[in-house]
């Protein structure tokens, strides 16, 4: 008892009884230790199915390959999408320490329902052959179609769920006001993306040979004990964890402030009115807007609003307005702040569009080659393990060699800013297209040279060849995702940094529906009674995959340009870049 009188309060945190958190008891990095080890586990329950997933819905579930990549590219999209349900119920109800616990136990009854399906042939649709004298296939539907679905999308949730409160749950347990704690959460977000990495090694390896090789049912089956063994890790690291407190809605911080913001602008408009049809009667230099503005001075002498965003300024002006509606200063600047990240944050979207087709396209294009490593045979959706093998070595580098390195050039806290890590992804991206492009023509080119365009049998051209935009957009994904993360915990107010933590995970949700969303209007614009659609025919080797990877390469490039215009005109909310 002597002991926890002496230890500082952690204000604003408790522990896992809702005991106020003691400095030196809870958080650093031994308990930041137990999240990392609880992603390895869930990134790999989770990755596992979604790298192969595009195969099961074309080989067991017999979907076309447009409709399998689109599939694909939503399941995966709704699932960071929901990310955002996760950071927002982090911040305005619960702790991101109970929020992981439930969305984990709803990913894990989600892989309950497909391993079950998977194990049970009555559950899938009948096994075709596509001979002419076999049986027809037939798409999954009715009954079994919601069973995939449901469980499907029970596993996204639990996802979402997680992705919004598990890196943000990690980096609360660093003391933000010491440059030590600081530089620690830095480290925590890079390793956080080397943990993202080895459970993704395992998936697309291991788990995969098993999915090929042994079943769906032991691929399922591997997921789900992995999504339940992290649970009872989580758990013995919650002596150590301090939580923090949750502080209401953010959402509803935003919608006041407009609100505010609006009627005070017609407030003071009115106001403006009647002392110019008052003058003759009021002193001549004393309007009512000024005994207005007198009046909010007196309310909040200390602090003003800062000039950016002058319109939410009017929120902290106290005109005849309902009382729920009086906004503090610094609710108007968190509201500031909000604003301020949402154009760096719509210009990753592109970036995780292009990320989407190395789980949709890039597989299928391996599945076509030569998959062959002397007497092994790689499953194609083994191909990540090449990024994945990139980010292990290069994510210990950057933190222990090129940012102290960065530190003592630039002499600032973080050597590298947030947003020219960013930056530095973005073009990586730029760089994997133009590369994907001229692979697709080469892989094309074999396949016309050696007979085999109407042909299903593989390519005599090896698969390391897709390897290389695998690479390109692996190293662009560890640097934009670390930055992000950062970025968004950083900048945002400490009521908000959960949900702004979750847009992460949302900019992939956003570049995967991006992905389905461009797939059709490509289709749509080039597909008429004179030309087939670029993505559409027989097999792969009719699509015109090449002339899609081309367009999003310029429209890389040009998100880019727009992306240097307000990474220039952004302002850090410190001196320090990153914060």
């Amino acid at each position: 008892m002597g002991e926890e009188n002496q230890l500082e309060k952690w204000e604003g945190y408790v522990d896992w009884r809702n005991r106020p958190a003691l400095r030196g008891r809870h958080g650093g990095m031994l308990a930041a230790s137990y999240v990392l080890l609880v992603e390895v586990l869930e990134n790999l329950a989770y990755l596992a199915n979604a790298s192969n997933l595009v195969l099961y819905f074309t080989t067991f579930m017999h979907m076309s390959p447009s409709r399998s990549s689109n599939a694909v590219t939503n399941f995966m999209g709704t699932a960071w999408l929901l990310a955002l349900l996760g950071g927002f119920l982090s911040d305005a109800f619960f702790t991101t320490y109970i929020i992981y616990l439930i969305s984990a136990v709803i990913e894990f009854l989600g892989l309950v329902i497909l391993t079950v399906q998977a194990r049970t042939p009555s559950l899938m649709p009948p096994i075709c052959d596509t001979t002419s004298s076999g049986v027809p296939c037939q798409e999954v539907s009715g009954g079994k179609a919601a069973m995939l679905f449901g469980g499907l999308y029970l596993v996204a949730l639990g996802v979402g769920g997680i992705k919004g409160s598990l890196p943000t749950h990690g980096a609360e347990q660093f003391d933000q006001t010491s440059p030590q704690g600081r530089k620690q959460r830095s480290t925590f977000f890079n390793y956080f993306v080397f943990c993202l990495s080895c459970g993704a090694l395992i998936a697309v390896t291991l788990v995969v040979w098993i999915e090929d090789n042994k079943g769906w049912k032991w691929g399922f089956g591997v997921s789900t004990i992995a999504i339940f063994i992290s649970i009872p890790v989580f758990l013995l690291g919650s002596t150590k964890y301090c939580n923090k407190i949750p502080s209401g809605s953010p959402l509803t911080t935003i919608l006041k402030v407009f609100t505010a913001a609006m009627c005070n602008r017609e407030c003071f408009t009115k106001s403006q009115s009647n002392a110019v049809a008052s003058m003759g009667t009021s002193p001549p230099n004393t309007t009512q807007a000024d005994k207005m503005k007198e009046k909010s001075d007196e309310k909040f002498p200390p602090q003003t609003p800062t000039k950016s965003l002058k319109f939410l300024n009017r929120a902290v002006e106290n005109y005849s307005i309902h009382p729920a509606l009086e906004c503090t200063v610094e609710e108007v600047e968190a509201v500031k702040i909000v604003i301020r990240v949402l154009p760096i944050f719509a210009c990753t979207v592109m970036l995780n569009c292009c990320l989407a087709q190395l789980s949709t396209f890039s597989v299928e294009q391996a599945a076509t080659m030569n998959t062959k490593l002397g007497s092994l045979k790689i499953p194609p959706a083994s191909l990540p393990v090449f990024p994945v093998l990139f980010i292990m070595i290069i994510a210990p580098l950057y933190d222990h060699i090129i940012i102290p390195y960065a530190r003592r050039i630039t002499k600032t806290e973080m050597g590298i800013s947030h947003l020219q890590r960013i930056g530095v992804g973005l073009v990586l991206s730029i760089v994997a297209m133009l590369v994907a492009a001229l692979v697709e023509i080469k892989r094309k080119r074999v396949a016309t040279d050696s007979g085999l365009i109407d042909s299903e049998e593989p390519l005599p051209l090896t698969f390391f060849w897709i390897a290389l935009q695998y690479l390109f957009l692996g190293s662009a994904d560890l640097f934009t995702l670390a930055g992000l993360l950062e970025f968004f915990f950083t900048e945002a107010p400490s009521s908000m940094r959960s949900l702004a933590t979750a847009l992460s995970w949302a900019s992939l949700a956003l570049g995967y529906y991006l992905s389905s969303v461009l797939v059709s209007i490509v289709n749509s614009v080039t597909g008429n009674s004179h030309h087939q659609a670029w993505l559409q025919g027989s097999n792969l080797n009719h699509y015109h995959l090449e002339r899609f990877y081309w367009t999003l390469c310029v429209l890389s490039g040009l998100n880019f340009f727009l992306y240097l215009f307000w990474a220039n005109r952004y302002k850090y909310r410190s001196t320090s870049p990153g914060n």
